[in-house]
Parts: structure tokens; C-alpha cells; sequence
């Protein structure tokens, strides 16, 4: 998959800590721009199942395949690498797995950074909370391309719209 191009992230970037768990500390999702994302997130992603993040804090939900392998090839996130692909922590922001390749591109968006461990071969990458309804549709993308890269097929397009 080729990662989209994101518009430019307005602003500073958020403040978030330098540790597991990482959580990012300013600049968080309001809670209806939250609860908008949660909701996106499960209609247009099938074929997953939500459930209590393996590696995140206990407020985080988690985004699992619902029992099929991953695509060939992809690694998601600790402690098996197979299933948890996403988890959205109670600030708005989320951890993510996305395709290696498209890691440099992401990272220079300004919509992200790295995790803590993503330098000892963790393949988890934060996409900051989206402060908006503007900013939720940016979210949406780069989720679409996690989802995209655990399952190597595309979400819902109706849903992926919405």
C-alpha cells in the first residue's frame, strides 16, 4: 500500500512521555471527536473485534484481528506480533502498526511519532489525538492504512467515508 499524503499537521506538536506507557500529555481529543473515532473505527474495520489492549494502559481499547492471521508479512504489535493492530488510549491518541515502508513517510507528516521502543524493533508508531472533526478524517487515513497493512485488504468504503 502507499501511505497517503496528509496535509500539514497545524501547530506545535503535542507534548507525550518519554516511556512506556506512552500517552501524549497536551493537546488531546475532545471527547465527542473520541467517541466519533471509536465509532468510525467499528463500522469500517471488519473483520476485527475490540477488546483490553495487551500492552497499553488499563483505559486503552484495542482493535484485534478477529481470529484470522495477519497478512503475510505484517508484525503487529507486542507480545505475539499477530493480532492487536491498534489501540486507542483514553487522550484520543493511538499506537499503530503500519507498514514499514511506509514508517519515514508518516513520521515526516507530523501526525506522529515514534514509540518509545520502535528503536529496539517494535513496530508501533503514535498517531496523535485528532483535535477536530478536520483532523479525525487525517486520523481515519492513517488508520485505513494500519488496518490495511494487518489485513492486507481495505476497510468498508461506505464506512471508510463516513
Amino acid at each position: 500500500m502507499t501511505f497517503p499524503a496528509l496535509p500539514p499537521r497545524e501547530g506545535e506538536r503535542p507534548r507525550t512521555g518519554p516511556e512506556v506507557p506512552h500517552l501524549q500529555l497536551s493537546q488531546t481529543s475532545p471527547a465527542e471527536v473520541r467517541q466519533d473515532l471509536l465509532r468510525w473505527m467499528d463500522a469500517a474495520l471488519p473483520g476485527t473485534a475490540w477488546g483490553r489492549s495487551k500492552v497499553s494502559a488499563p483505559s486503552s481499547r484495542a482493535l484485534f484481528l478477529d481470529g484470522a492471521p495477519p497478512a503475510p508479512g505484517a508484525v503487529l504489535m507486542p507480545p505475539n506480533a499477530d493480532e492487536e493492530f491498534t489501540h486507542v488510549h483514553a487522550d484520543g491518541s493511538l499506537h499503530l502498526a503500519l507498514d514499514p515502508a511506509d514508517h519515514a513517510a508518516f513520521l515526516a507528516s507530523g501526525w506522529g511519532e515514534k514509540h518509545p521502543l520502535y528503536d529496539l524493533g517494535i513496530n508501533v508508531v503514535m498517531l496523535y489525538a485528532p483535535r477536530d472533526r478536520t483532523e479525525l478524517e487525517v486520523a481515519k487515513q492513517v488508520i485505513t492504512a494500519s488496518y490495511a497493512y494487518a489485513t492486507g485488504r481495505a476497510p468498508m468504503s461506505d464506512a471508510a467515508a463516513a
